[in-house]
């Protein structure tokens, strides 16, 4: 069935490939080959050459776009695109950094090492992508992207700062009220609700890879009392802030 997340998604197939439904477009993506796209946008996978594994990694938007990216990789993404790296003579070296980082991730030890190969790895992926011809390739605009996309933009690049329904609508050109209304149509929740799950995923990432305080957390992820970052994190992860952190030690 069709699938929509807001993070940006890396496949990676070592062996037999697969074939995505993507924006009304079927996108074959050959065995030992990198693909990368927006999760945002409905993809689907419809056909496959061989039932073997493959690896999925996915990378939270705002991750992403801290990240700096060079803007040829960023804006084909971002325009809903599907990148893809086609097999090379080093696929048996991609195929190690991805069963490493599998590795790092499953037994709990998401470090800063494993985000840097990660980024590393995308900045080797951007060298090779080839520029458009000036007239089939201009900057990205807010409106190439829908309005939910955009919305979904503005909370990764400012989930950590005050921000109101209010304030997204006048971001976005809508009534707070009607951006609210689609939001929840696409995601199933409201923006209130999506603020708080990107602040407290944010939070996560911190408490296993930091050593900074809860508190500095807290207020570091956009909450303004430490009360309602403790609310927010045992709502969603059914344990506290400490016992969260010291499961991951």
């Amino acid at each position: 069935k069709p699938d929509r997340h807001n993070e940006i998604e890396i496949n990676y197939f070592p062996e037999g490939g697969i074939t995505y439904l993507f924006q009304g477009a079927k996108v074959a993506i050959p065995e030992k080959s990198l693909a990368m796209f927006w999760g945002l946008v409905p993809h689907q996978i419809i056909e496959f050459t061989r039932a073997v594994p493959y690896y999925v990694f996915t990378i939270p938007l705002s991750q992403f776009l801290e990240w700096k990216l060079p803007s040829i990789l960023v804006d084909k993404v971002l325009k809903g695109e599907i990148v893809i790296e086609y097999a090379h003579e080093q696929s048996g070296y991609d195929e190690f950094l991805f069963k490493t980082w599998l590795n790092d991730l499953s037994v709990k030890q998401e470090n800063q090492a494993t985000l840097l190969e990660i980024n590393a790895r995308l900045l080797r992926m951007a060298k090779k992508i080839q520029p458009s011809k000036p007239h089939e390739r201009s900057p990205i605009h807010s409106s190439e992207i829908s309005k939910v996309e955009q919305i979904a933009m503005y909370i990764a690049k400012n989930y950590s700062s005050s921000m109101k329904v209010s304030d997204i609508g006048n971001e976005v050109g809508l009534h707070p009220d009607y951006a609210n209304s689609i939001f929840k149509k696409a995601f199933g929740i409201t923006l209130n609700e999506y603020i708080v799950q990107e602040r407290i995923s944010h939070a996560q990432r911190m408490l296993i890879s930091t050593d900074k305080s809860i508190t500095d957390i807290s207020f570091e992820c956009g909450f303004n009392s430490i009360g309602r970052f403790n609310a927010a994190f045992r709502k969603i992860n059914q344990c506290t802030p400490r016992e969260f952190r010291s499961s991951f030690k």
